[in-house]
């Protein structure tokens, strides 16, 4: 790392950045603002059928957010003005080929000193065709892309720790080859598009589009080794990013799971129901009393100004350099939170602070039930849905009177979707070693950045501070 810091790297840099109305984007654009006012232009690339429609999504979506409430604060009548000069959406869309950029919009690549690949799709079980579209072929699009930009320092991909699968024990900082007998992302792509075509000709419902095209990302999935859908897609989007690269100087930021800001530019802002924000709004609503997984299971929270920061970081320290850096932005190593940490810290707030429903009423919270043993979990599985079962014949045979069925149905659906959905997480045993984000945190360090501007360092974190002050307040405020 050369002997400057990244305040001064962001100096007059004209830097694109994908998916910019997404929760961790959002909080780039704003960190940038905020601690280099003379950054030259950031291009925002936003889905919208025009630059009308751009603009009012940056303005409603981003800009309009209370995230923004310091840099609003600082420059008063004046911030929208300085938004105007420093900000420019344009319509574009990542899984198309030249980002789908027309009209004036297409010469941006003559400009660009850095770009910032936040763009995807993070549902679990989105359709297949589109998390394919996104999180894979996006991040081919991208490089090409950035293949074009005469002046380019560094592209960042920000992927996600575990697009490993469900591996065990230290995981390493390593591109993402995926070199599977049988597997093939070309063969993926002409099978989603065998199977829309074939859809399409039955002329079968929207519905019914949606649902087989969702049952065959998590099949696919599951066949070659991953959990869901959004992992897998990011896998593949990493496996191209490696194979087209070329010369370009590229760094993959892999957080593990995302969490409310931790500081800047405030404690507790989050947006999107992201995993983590879901344990607390289950719990807290009182509709999830027991889930698989096992007390020592290590649940990788990092905050998400902590991940922005990272960001900056690695991008200054391998910018002009023709490389594939990767970095693990997490906390299982350095400062482990166990499973059931999390659940008696989510207890302990919604006992004494309890949620008051919509029919104004105090929800109760019992002391969460972990499941350890997959047989188990399936044994009350099937009680669960043969109680289930019996209750939606008395709830149809009463006409929906009694509210206590309905609660319970609710309750059961609730648990098993949060069972299937997250039994990956719950038990997951792997580490993500983090070698080369220690090693920048290190560097960070010595040319004396300081944490005040650019801390990412887990170590500092109090897992019970930062939850019961911060995180699951902000997603009571945010998101109940």
């Amino acid at each position: 790392m050369e002997d400057r810091n990244g305040i001064e790297f962001l100096f007059n840099k004209t830097i694109l950045i994908t998916g910019a109305t997404g929760f961790l984007a959002k909080v780039i654009v704003e960190k940038i603002l905020r601690v280099q006012p003379n950054v030259k232009k950031l291009y925002l690339l936003i889905r919208a059928k025009d630059h009308n429609s751009a603009l009012e999504r940056l303005h409603s979506e981003i800009t309009g957010k209370e995230l923004f409430k310091v840099l609003r604060e600082r420059y008063g009548a004046k911030f929208d003005s300085f938004i105007s000069e420093k900000v420019a959406p344009i319509t574009g869309d990542t899984s198309l080929i030249n980002l789908s950029l027309r009209g004036d919009n297409s010469n941006i690549n003559k400009d660009i000193d850095v770009i910032i690949h936040a763009a995807a799709t993070t549902r679990f079980e989105e359709r297949y065709d589109v998390a394919l579209g996104i999180n894979t072929f996006g991040a081919k699009n991208i490089i090409h892309f950035a293949q074009t930009c005469p002046n380019l320092q560094i592209i960042v991909d920000v992927s996600t720790a575990y697009v490993c699968g469900e591996k065990v024990g230290l995981i390493p900082e390593t591109p993402q080859k995926m070199d599977i007998v049988g597997f093939n992302i070309d063969i993926e792509k002409k099978l989603v598009d065998k199977t829309l075509t074939h859809l399409i000709g039955k002329k079968v419902s929207t519905k019914e589009i949606r649902d087989t095209m969702r049952r065959l990302g998590q099949k696919r999935a599951e066949l070659y080794g991953w959990p869901n859908t959004y992992v897998f897609t990011k896998a593949m989007g990493e496996k191209l990013i490696w194979e087209y690269k070329e010369n370009l100087s590229v760094v993959i930021i892999r957080p593990t799971m995302i969490s409310s800001t931790y500081k800047e530019p405030f404690p507790g802002w989050v947006e999107g129901v992201g995993s983590v924000a879901t344990v607390s709004i289950v719990y807290g609503k009182g509709l999830v009393r027991f889930t698989y997984g096992d007390d020592n299971t290590i649940f990788d929270l990092i905050p998400t100004d902590m991940v922005v920061n990272s960001i900056v970081m690695a991008m200054m320290a391998n910018a002009n350099k023709h490389c594939l850096k990767i970095y693990h932005v997490g906390s299982s190593l350095r400062n482990p939170l166990p499973f059931r940490k999390l659940l008696d810290i989510n207890y302990q707030y919604f006992s004494n602070n309890p949620w008051i429903d919509g029919q104004g009423m105090l929800v109760k919270i019992s002391k969460a039930i972990l499941v350890k043993r997959r047989l188990h979990s399936q044994i009350l599985f099937l009680l669960f849905i043969i109680v289930f079962m019996i209750l939606k014949l008395v709830d149809k045979a009463s006409c929906h009177y009694y509210r206590l069925i309905q609660d319970k149905l609710l309750q059961i659906k609730v648990t098993y979707k949060i069972w299937k959905t997250f039994k990956p997480y719950t038990s997951f045993a792997g580490i993500f070693d983090d070698e080369n984000t220690e090693k920048l945190r290190t560097t960070l360090c010595k040319n004396g950045e300081g944490e005040e501007v650019f801390n990412f360092d887990p170590k500092c974190i109090n897992w019970e501070d930062y939850l019961l002050n911060n995180h699951i307040p902000a997603t009571v405020k945010y998101l109940f």
